[in-house]
């Protein structure tokens, strides 16, 4: 038997989410999975492709990366198009900066380095420190990870930059909502103990299914008062705390690190 024997969690990812499944089921957990978005594969993603020949039409100043599975994401779909060799050049040539370890990662098994790294691995600090850095009249590049961030990168439009942004991993909702309704269903009938949330659009999208679904109101008073809502970051928790839902949070933005705190909070000695 294992520490969250008899709890049940619902899972919304649809990225790594046989990951994060297994690990919690190995713990004991019965799992309901309902994913809230579906990604757009990335070398078909006209958009990201179009975006990548912008960018390479002319030198960057600076690069912008916010994630590192978006990155690497990024530059595989460039390989794909016979663009990599072009984009690492391009980018090797601006000054990089990575929010927090993964992004890192992701830079350097490019090849490439960084010039900032945010230590709080927020988005906050990453924009902040790049608009402080002198942009003004400087093409900047910016890898976002599934939702545009205006309330970031307006200040580096304000600060006199030009944007190139580039959006790996652009969702939309699943072709089949039906299981999404279940998992919020279930909520409901109270036979749910945590919700597990591993992006913002995901969270978000999951807000925005209850409302076409007709019980947003009834979900949110759900999630306030009886459910445990575990985020893997506050990046990711931002619409769920905004629609007025107290979540958790591990130390670390890690799927590891998540579970950990769910084991923590919901499991048995």
């Amino acid at each position: 038997m294992g520490e969250l024997s008899g709890i049940a969690i619902g899972v919304t990812a649809e990225r790594r989410a046989g990951e994060f499944i297994g690990a919690l089921e190995r713990h004991g957990a019965e799992v309901r999975h309902a994913p809230t978005i579906t990604i757009v594969p990335l070398d078909s993603d006209p958009e990201l492709r179009a975006g990548t020949e912008t960018l390479l039409a002319a030198p960057v100043g600076f690069t912008v990366v916010t994630t590192g599975a978006g990155f690497r994401g990024w530059l595989d779909a460039a390989e794909g198009w016979g663009l990599r060799d072009r984009l690492v050049a391009a980018l090797g040539e601006s000054r990089i900066h990575a929010r927090g370890p993964k992004a890192v990662g992701a830079v350097r098994g490019a090849g490439l380095r960084e010039s900032f790294s945010a230590e709080s691995e927020s988005n906050a600090e990453l924009f902040a420190a790049v608009a402080a850095a002198g942009v003004d009249g400087e093409r900047v590049a910016v890898q976002l990870h599934g939702t545009p961030l205006p309330e970031h990168t307006d200040q580096l439009v304000h600060a006199g930059a030009s944007l190139v942004e580039l959006q790996p991993y652009r969702w939309h909702s699943p072709p089949d909502v039906t299981p999404v309704h279940d998992l919020i269903d279930a909520v409901l009938a109270g036979e749910l103990d945590a919700l597990a949330f591993t992006s913002a659009p995901a969270a978000a999208n999951f807000l925005t299914l209850a409302g076409s679904y007709g019980r947003y109101d009834e979900l949110l008073a759900a999630m306030r008062d009886r459910v445990v809502v575990a985020c893997v970051g506050p990046v990711t928790a931002a619409p769920l705390e905004a629609a007025g839902v107290e979540t958790v949070q591990p130390d670390r933005q890690r799927l590891g690190a998540l579970v950990k705190l769910l084991v923590t909070k919901l499991g048995k000695e």
